[in-house]
């Protein structure tokens, strides 16, 4: 009796530890429906845009649509409020945005191996890949990551004055970059992913701003099992999976009133969402049959750990928005002229570089480990440093380790070496 009894308090106690963290509440939902009561022709607006976006479905189906892979380049807008903790509190580090680039990968390509892979019969690969914009907005390289200091403890993601100071703060034309904003937010909500909506039909006068179309996420629930999100129900990296699904023109599984409409055939009617700490199957009657809801889309409220699927009419849908969206189909233009991961080993450079801000461009066919060493003429190793699991990267070498003259530079991955003269100035 006394084992049973304590089994129950420590199942409490885990039970309540797991919602210490904010409960899984996207702001799209508040949001939605704030435009709802402003905005009286809204639904009209929605029939209109969900008509385009079934007229275009039904187009492609008339045609064999060979798929190409979607590149979509991202900047991170780290918004801290560290004065003097570098990769602290919300000051977040370059490793746990390397984290969150990959779980974006895993879960849009359905990769084998991975938490993002399913064997369900209608999970898609999505086909889109992400990586981090190698050319800033001024045509300089990058590492896609801008770090930037405010004095404010949170931010209230519902509204618009808010996402404005952030935008203010750090933001790339949107018409050519994924921007995604990481800061403290507050008001219970962890992300909000701006949808495709108004520019993506003639006539639809919804308000648009183009500063603040992206994604904005909680610090605490970025990247996966490390820094600031290293434990907790949202620990996977999977609220910027359901932002970015968003932001793709997705809405959520139940379509935010019950039993309501997601517009996607082949995702089940469900009541509500599945806001609890558990991944245990749950039931709707929405059709007048029992049917089990598809707690493991990405598009639920589910804790991280139950999510894994994407259905091939999410997949149709959010395709057919990118399609659609003029702002969306600028960023999949724009990224041909980034350096998305290239198909091998590649080091990039101009010569000469100056010794006060020597930089490389590593890029990556995918997250990998490489060494980077600087010999002198005479061979003698001057600088020697590994890097575990980066996508491609900007490398920025410690002042003071060299001086100027001639160098070979050398970078070996596990299945390539690359090797380049350096002349410092």
């Amino acid at each position: 009796m006394k084992k049973s009894i304590y089994i129950s308090i420590l199942f409490t106690i885990i039970y309540i530890n797991s919602f210490a963290q904010k409960v899984r509440s996207c702001a799209n939902e508040f949001c939605d429906s704030m435009v709802k009561v402003t905005h009286p022709q809204y639904q009209l607006k929605i029939d209109r845009y969900e008509h385009a976006i079934e007229s275009q479905i039904n187009l492609q189906k008339n045609f064999r649509v060979v798929a190409d892979i979607i590149r979509v380049p991202v900047v991170v807008h780290v918004i801290h409020n560290q004065i003097n903790g570098l990769f602290t509190g919300s000051n977040i580090s370059d490793e746990q945005i390397y984290s969150q680039i990959k779980v974006l990968n895993e879960d849009y390509r359905k990769k084998e191996g991975t938490p993002g892979f399913n064997l369900n019969p209608l999970g898609a690969d999505v086909e889109i890949e992400f990586f981090l914009a190698s050319i800033d907005p001024s045509g300089i390289p990058t590492s896609g990551i801008k770090r930037v200091y405010s004095p404010k403890i949170s931010f209230n993601i519902v509204n618009d004055k808010d996402r404005q100071i952030m935008s203010n703060l750090s933001y790339w034309d949107s018409n050519k970059y994924l921007n995604i904003w990481v800061a403290p937010l507050s008001s219970g909500y962890i992300g909000y992913g701006e949808f495709p909506f108004s520019e993506s039909v003639e006539g639809l006068d919804i308000d648009s701003d183009e500063s603040l179309d992206g994604v904005f996420v909680d610090y605490t629930v970025f990247g996966r099992k490390i820094g600031t999100n290293k434990s907790g129900l949202y620990s996977f990296g999977r609220t910027v999976t359901h932002e970015v699904g968003h932001w793709m023109g997705l809405y959520h599984t139940w379509g935010d009133q019950r039993c309501g409409t997601d517009y996607v055939a082949d995702t089940p009617l469900t009541t509500s969402s599945n806001s609890s700490a558990f991944c245990r199957d749950v039931f709707s009657t929405c059709t007048g049959t029992r049917t089990r809801n598809m707690i493991e889309n990405y598009m639920d409220y589910s804790p991280d750990s139950c999510m894994n699927i994407f259905t091939q009419g999410q997949k149709q849908r959010m395709r057919t928005a990118l399609d659609l969206s003029k702002r969306r189909k600028r960023v999949l233009n724009y990224a041909k002229f980034q350096l998305p991961p290239s198909t091998a080993l590649q080091v990039n450079f101009e010569n000469p570089l100056p010794i006060s801000s020597s930089q490389f461009q590593v890029l990556l066919p995918d997250f990998q480990d490489f060494n980077l060493v600087i010999r002198d003429i005479f061979g003698i190793e001057v600088y020697n440093q590994s890097y575990i699991d980066l996508p491609s990267t900007i490398i920025t070498l410690p002042k003071g380790n060299i001086t100027p003259g001639v160098y070979i530079l050398r970078v070996t991955s596990k299945q390539q070496v690359v090797q380049k003269k350096l002349v410092f100035y």
